[in-house]
């Protein structure tokens, strides 16, 4: 009888394939749903839910990034990416500029880490960058190249999207905070007597 090594608790090769395949399968239902909820808000078909939209989409989507960040880096099984044309971002900054016009610019950190130097920013370009990112990873995954799509997810998240996710994140919940903060006071007012006496 030969004896085999204990290998309890290391999970195999193909385990870990399954895992990442799982992963990916995940991801990309995440990001297609920001992908739609993007398009949804350019379209100017809801302003009035733009703001709350746009901010769950994007608190949903960096939940998947932090979710790429946790894992060990992942390696394509091919050591270079198979050319894949991106979509024509032009009409999605369009009507993303047409729905932010005069509350698209802000100011931002660029490392906070490791300097205090601000730099300007745009929700509008912020989201497009996200979008064509992501997108970008579909085209892989959508050709069953999976793990091509979670490399190149997780590389682009911690080094492009996942930064202009969060600060643009910063600056839709400041906009959403003088929206609902900032109301006049006899508004207000009125709304809490209304509130407490139906």
């Amino acid at each position: 009888m030969t004896d085999h090594p204990v290998t309890e608790g290391q999970p195999s090769q193909a385990n870990e394939i399954d895992d990442l395949s799982g992963l990916a399968d995940l991801t990309a239902a995440e990001a297609s749903a920001f992908l739609t909820s993007v398009t949804e808000v350019a379209s100017g078909s809801s302003p009035d839910t733009a703001l709350p939209l746009l901010t769950l989409a994007l608190s949903q989507v960096l939940v998947a990034g932090a979710r790429l960040g946790a894992v060990e880096d992942v390696v394509p099984e091919e050591r270079f990416e198979p050319d894949a044309t991106d979509d024509d971002a032009d009409p999605l900054r369009t009507g993303l500029a047409n729905v932010f016009a005069g509350i698209d610019d802000y100011v931002y950190v660029i490392d906070p880490i490791t300097s205090s130097e601000r730099a300007d920013g745009s929700i509008t370009n912020d989201l497009v960058d996200v979008a064509v990112a992501l997108s970008h990873g579909l085209k892989h995954y959508a050709t069953g190249r999976k793990l091509e799509a979670l490399w190149w997810w997780q590389f682009s998240y911690l080094s492009d999207w996942g930064d202009r996710a969060l600060t643009s994140l910063r600056a839709l919940q400041s906009i959403l905070a003088h929206l609902r903060l900032d109301a006049d006071e006899e508004t207000v007012g009125e709304a809490e007597f209304d509130a407490l006496h139906p």
